[in-house]
């Protein structure tokens, strides 16, 4: 593929380079593509993002039936592809936003320079660090109950957490579910007022005080049970179908904090209603910017809106 050159430097140019490849990167590689900026995509570590450790999704447009994530995000890959994207394996190590174009090394080795640059880089969801978390991740362990709630209506289910985030997990989930047990380890609810009058007023909702996980239970269909331990020591179970976590995201952005602005937490601020960064040139996309929806289809339209952000610069400065 054709790419910009720049003939004072020795390294590989591109007008758009987006590191990330959720459904932000892969939309902001498409709708760059589009605009004839030849844009180059890097996958990380976890190509198709965090979309890819879930089963079906059935909240994305388009799909009467639900779609299998990892099909949704092969299918928004080859999307890319076909429209011109440069996709390409590797993880980004060093960036150099002080000066434009910006340079960006990857794997350590390369070294690339991006007129504009596009973050996709996404959010990780906490987890305990149990081995039964990983082992029955996407077979009732799960990071977000507004995508995978709907597969435990009318079942019991667990919610980890006392802060704002579990109190509106659990409060949702106890629409969908017959018991919604919320594992907290203090003896207070780290929520706001108003989160902990809303859990106390669902009657289906039963918080388990000052207690910790100690083993998620289950077989080969799944999650199947909890063990807890509480502070007293006792150590008890409870059967459950679903067990979510809701102890917090962290957003990958560490790499940019010596040029692009974060909130307290880590998430890149944009201004207003755009993509745009602190940094001119530099636009923000999906969860790396979005402490609040962390949802697919927000995530693709912060892409589109990234993508035409850079497109608009780059014209500007024609």
């Amino acid at each position: 593929m054709q790419v910009e050159s720049f003939p004072s430097m020795s390294a590989q140019t591109t007008k758009c380079l987006i590191i990330g490849s959720g459904p932000a990167g892969y939309t902001a590689a498409i709708y760059a593509s589009r605009a004839a900026l030849n844009p180059i995509l890097f996958e990380g570590l976890q190509p198709g993002g965090q979309l890819t450790t879930t089963t079906v999704i059935e909240n994305f447009p388009g799909y009467p039936e639900g779609v299998d994530a990892n099909q949704l995000m092969a299918a928004m890959r080859e999307q890319a592809v076909n429209l011109g994207a440069d996709v390409r394996p590797g993880y980004v190590t060093a960036v150099d936003l002080s000066e434009r174009p910006f340079r960006v090394t990857v794997d350590e080795s390369e070294t690339l320079l991006a007129e504009t640059l596009i973050i996709a880089t996404g959010a990780t969801a906490k987890y305990l660090g149990l081995p039964s978390e990983d082992k029955f991740r996407g077979l009732g362990v799960s990071a977000c109950a507004t995508c995978d709630g709907f597969f435990y209506r009318g079942k019991d289910v667990a919610v980890v957490g006392g802060g704002d985030t579990a109190c509106e997990e659990a409060t949702y989930l106890a629409h969908l579910c017959r018991k919604v047990y919320m594992i907290v380890r203090r003896n207070v609810l780290r929520a706001s007022k108003a989160m902990q009058e809303r859990v106390a007023r669902t009657e289906n909702i039963e918080v388990l005080w000052e207690c910790q996980t100690q083993e998620v239970l289950g077989d080969a269909s799944g999650v199947t049970g909890v063990r807890l331990v509480r502070k007293s020591g006792e150590v008890f179970e409870k059967p459950i179908d679903g067990f979510f976590l809701a102890i917090g995201h962290k957003p990958q952005s560490d790499l940019f904090k010596p040029w692009i602005a974060t909130d307290e937490n880590g998430y890149i601020l944009t201004e207003g209603k755009t993509s745009r960064t602190n940094v001119e040139g530099v636009f923000a996309a999906g969860d790396v910017q979005d402490p609040q929806y962390r949802q697919a289809i927000a995530a693709a339209g912060s892409g589109c809106r990234a993508a035409l952000d850079a497109e608009r610069y780059i014209l500007s400065k024609l």
